[in-house]
């Protein structure tokens, strides 16, 4: 584990941008996703690395829309709370946690929520 930790806090630090170290195996990112920040929070939980970030307001996006994407891309997916606000999150294991595969990992998190943001802001 401390082996993991180390991998993520090097990447987290090699990244443009605001960063932060949160609490012992947890970390934050922000990124532009979109033209406003995404805040992306990684935690080390359950033998997992995992990721999430809030992307769109209540209503914003179509919750049909939210479970085509689902099918489309790997490693991430998207949600909603009862408000309907959507997240998107995902899951590393541990034993795949490298820098190439957190790369993979983020730049998939990120380019989604991006595409999302993107066909929010769309006109009708």
């Amino acid at each position: 584990m401390s082996d993991v930790r180390a991998v993520v806090d090097q990447f987290v630090a090699s990244l443009d941008g605001e960063t932060r170290r949160v609490a012992d195996g947890e970390w934050g990112i922000s990124v532009d996703a979109a033209g406003w920040p995404l805040h992306v929070g990684l935690a080390l939980r359950d033998g997992l690395l995992r990721a999430q970030a809030a992307v769109a307001s209540p209503g914003a996006l179509d919750p049909s829309d939210l479970l085509r994407w689902n099918r489309q891309v790997p490693l991430v997916r998207f949600s909603h709370t009862r408000a309907g606000e959507t997240w998107i999150q995902g899951e590393l294991p541990l034993a795949a946690v490298s820098a190439a595969e957190l790369d993979r990992f983020l730049g998939l998190l990120v380019l989604a929520a991006t595409q999302a943001r993107g066909f929010a802001s769309a006109p009708g």
